[in-house]
């Protein structure tokens, strides 16, 4: 569909003001703005001195939030026929007939062409490859495989959303080493709980849709259980920094207040099946893990 200019609209009937904020929602951009926080934080742990690169973290943010980008622009053209079927999606832009499919997939390699080329010229071919990775991981191996094929799809596809901590350390250090790898396993465990906080609040319209999310195929009371299992996981996780000795009180401190209130929250989830309960363990879980890489960062600069 050739798309033109008439008096301020485009030829699909848009106004001009309103698909440039349909072009932007196309890249998630709540979501890709909690990866590069995490991303950040993950350059500046890897500075021994706290003096970080500028050039690493430019363009590093630069390309991975691009090729972020990209990967959620991807994930809403391959899901746009049970977007539209739900409300939580219903009023994405693919959906409502704002954005052509295949104008969003020239949108969405373009973003992730340019983040990748970036990453690899400007920053190291390392980073490159691993984002990369991430990209086809989420956009392709869990969006158009994993999601509709079993359960578990979050539990195994969260580890391309894991990544951005590592892309931020490689960005800066151009190596792979285990405090890195320590951040992909916090956010690793914390997906579960996370998502499937979401997927019983949202489990109706998973069902209608056809999407095999755990409360759909397990029920309710199996999930919740889950959570507060998988709750259980991602707070030993987090006290792993600390005991490998790459952070220090502040953050001790500072993560166990936050997992405090995540095991409660977690644990009343379990307990009482009160209908406000998953939403609400998902509202706290993104500030938790916001808050969880602040403290980190903290801890890292309070040592210096």
């Amino acid at each position: 569909m050739k798309e033109t200019v008439h008096g301020g609209a485009s030829a699909i009937g848009v106004p001009l003001a309103t698909l440039w904020h349909d072009y932007y929602a196309l890249t998630k951009p709540r979501v890709v703005a909690v990866m590069l926080l995490t991303a950040v934080v993950g350059m500046l742990l890897a500075t021994q001195d706290g003096n970080i690169p500028w050039h690493a973290l430019c363009w590093g943010t630069l390309g991975i939030g691009l090729a972020a980008s990209s990967a959620a622009a991807i994930n809403q053209i391959v899901d746009r026929r049970l977007d539209a079927l739900m409300a939580r999606t219903r009023q994405r832009p693919i959906p409502q007939g704002h954005i052509p499919a295949h104008h969003a997939l020239l949108f969405a390699a373009v973003l992730g062409i340019a983040g990748i080329g970036i990453l690899a010229i400007l920053v190291n071919s390392l980073t490159a490859w691993l984002t990369l990775g991430s990209l086809l991981g989420y956009a392709v191996v869990y969006t158009a495989f994993l999601k509709r094929a079993t359960p578990q799809n979050i539990t195994i596809g969260g580890l391309a959303g894991a990544a951005p901590p590592l892309l931020g350390w490689t960005s800066v250090s151009n190596q792979i080493v285990p405090e890195s790898l320590l951040l992909v396993l916090i956010i690793f465990a914390w997906t579960p709980p996370h998502f499937w906080a979401l997927a019983i609040h949202k489990k109706t319209e998973y069902a209608k849709v056809g999407i095999p999310m755990l409360p759909v195929t397990h029920g309710e009371a199996f999930t919740r259980l889950h959570i507060l299992l998988y709750t259980l996981l991602m707070v030993l996780c987090t006290l792993l920094p600390y005991l490998y000795g790459c952070s220090g009180v502040v953050y001790l401190v500072g993560v166990l207040i936050l997992n405090g209130l995540f095991l409660q929250k977690a644990l009343w989830l379990w307990l009482y099946r009160r209908p406000a309960d998953p939403y609400g363990l998902f509202r706290y879980s993104i500030n938790y893990i916001m808050l969880l890489f602040v403290v980190l960062l903290l801890d890292h600069y309070l040592a210096l």
